[in-house]
C-alpha cells in the first residue's frame, strides 16, 4: 500500500485493481485528482491488487496455478486493508475490492468508514475476459447491487449507470470521466495530404472497433492511399485489407500517438454493456481538437451535438457519409475539433470538476456517523 505520512489530514484509502497509470478507468476518474485532494487536506493512500509482474500474468491466457496464487495474495492484501480501515475517513472502492463473487470486504469496510463506490461500466452484467474464461465461476456481476447498497455515496460515470444505482441507494451522483486538458494539448503535425482515421482502446475493447470495419473498407475503396487508419491499444491487431498494424498503448507517448490522428472514431454496439460506457475515447480525441465521430449510444449522445462539436453515426452508410465529409473538408475538421475541445474544457475536464470532486469528499466526511 502506497502511503504518505501526513498528520492532521483526512485519510482516504483507494481500493483498486491496478497500479497507478495502468488503467484508463482509474487514471481518468480519480488518479488525476490526487494532487488536488492532497492540496485540500486529504491524504490519498493507494492499494492496487496487481503490480507490474502480476499484471503480465493475470491478463494473459494460461498460467492458471500462478493466477490462483495471485487471487490468494489479493485476499491477503485486502485482509491487511481491512485491518487498517478503521484509520481512514473514507474508503474509496473502484468497481470491486476483490475479483471474486464475494462482497465481504466492501461490507466490512462500510462498518469501519464511509465507502464511496465508483464505477464506469455496466458491471452488473457478466463480462469475463477471454484470458480468464476458466475463472468465470468465481465471478458474480450481480454483487454490484450489494456493494451499492452498503456504500455511503456512489459515483456513477453517467446517467444510465446512476439510474441502475438508484434502485439500491438514493445517494448517487453522476461524476463523468474527465480529461486533464492542461496535459492534453495536441502536438502539431507536419502538413500532409493524407488523412489519418484513428481508434484508441485496449485488447478488451478492440471488438468495438470491428463495428466500423465495413465502413472503413468502403472509405479505403473510395480514397485509397489518401487515407490511413491507426489502431492504438492492441499491438496484436492486424487488418491487411485496411493496412492496419496495431500500436501498443504507451503512457509516455500517448498524446503523441493520438496527435497523429485527423479523425477520431468511437463505434459501439447498441447494447446494455455499451450504454454504460462513459465516452472516454471520444473525450480524449476531442480534448486534442481531433474531430470525432461516435455511435449515439449511452452518454455519447449527450457529449456530441451532431454537426457542431462532433458527429454521430449509426449505420454503415452514415459512417461512410460523415467520414467522407470530414476527409474532404479540412476547414470543417478544424472547426469541429476546436468546438470539441471547448466542450471538454467546459464540461468534462479536471479543471471544471476538481472543486466539485473535493466537495463530494467533504460531504461524505461531514455526514459520517463516526
Amino acid at each position: 500500500m502506497q502511503s504518505a505520512n501526513a498528520p492532521g489530514k483526512r485519510k482516504v484509502l483507494f481500493i483498486v485493481n491496478n497500479r497507478k497509470d495502468r488503467s484508463p478507468g482509474q487514471r481518468f476518474r480519480f488518479e488525476q485528482y490526487f494532487s488536488h485532494l492532497e492540496a485540500n487536506g486529504y491524504q490519498c493512500d493507494f492499494s492496487p491488487l496487481l503490480d507490474e509482474k502480476r499484471d503480465k500474468i493475470f491478463y494473459k491466457p494460461g498460467n492458471y496455478f500462478r493466477k490462483m496464487l495471485i487471487l490468494l495474495n489479493s485476499y491477503l492484501k485486502r485482509m491487511n486493508n481491512l485491518t487498517d480501515s478503521c484509520n481512514y475517513d473514507i474508503i474509496f472502492v473502484f468497481r470491486e475490492a476483490l475479483y471474486t463473487r464475494s462482497t465481504y470486504f466492501e461490507r466490512r469496510f462500510a462498518k469501519q468508514a464511509p465507502v464511496i463506490f465508483d464505477y464506469d461500466d455496466s458491471i452488473w452484467l457478466q463480462n469475463v475476459s477471454e484470458a480468464n474464461k476458466r475463472f468465470a465461476f468465481l465471478k458474480d456481476a450481480g454483487k454490484t447491487k450489494d456493494i451499492i447498497a452498503v456504500s455511503s455515496l456512489i459515483f456513477a460515470g453517467n446517467e444510465y449507470l446512476a439510474n441502475y444505482a438508484r434502485q439500491f441507494n438514493s445517494n448517487v451522483v453522476v461524476v463523468p470521466t474527465t480529461i486533464d486538458t492542461e496535459e492534453y494539448q495536441r502536438i502539431p503535425q507536419p502538413p500532409s495530404e493524407t488523412v489519418c482515421i484513428g481508434w484508441s482502446g485496449s485488447t478488451t475493447t478492440i471488438q468495438h472497433f470491428n463495428f466500423a470495419v465495413e465502413a472503413l473498407k468502403q472509405i479505403k475503396e473510395r480514397y485509397g492511399d489518401r487515407v490511413t487508419i491507426r489502431v492504438i491499444g492492441d499491438e496484436n491487431y492486424r487488418n491487411e485489407t485496411l493496412g492496419i498494424q496495431g500500436l501498443a498503448w504507451n503512457k509516455n507517448t500517448e498524446i503523441a500517438d493520438l496527435s497523429v490522428i485527423d479523425i477520431g472514431i468511437m463505434p459501439l454496439p447498441d447494447d446494455e454493456w455499451a450504454k454504460g460506457k462513459c465516452g472516454l475515447k471520444g473525450l480524449q480525441y476531442m480534448a486534442l481538437e481531433i474531430p470525432t465521430i461516435m455511435s449515439p449510444v449511452g452518454v455519447n449522445a449527450d457529449i456530441i451535438t451532431d454537426g457542431e462539436n462532433g458527429m454521430l453515426a449509426t449505420s454503415t452508410e452514415e459512417w461512410v457519409a460523415k467520414l467522407s465529409q470530414l476527409i474532404d473538408n479540412p476547414e470543417l475538421r478544424e472547426r469541429m475539433g476546436k468546438a470539441g475541445r471547448k466542450t471538454v474544457v467546459d464540461n468534462y475536464s479536471v479543471e471544471a470538476w476538481k472543486d466539485k470532486y473535493v466537495e463530494l469528499f467533504d460531504s461524505v466526511v461531514k455526514n459520517s456517523k463516526r
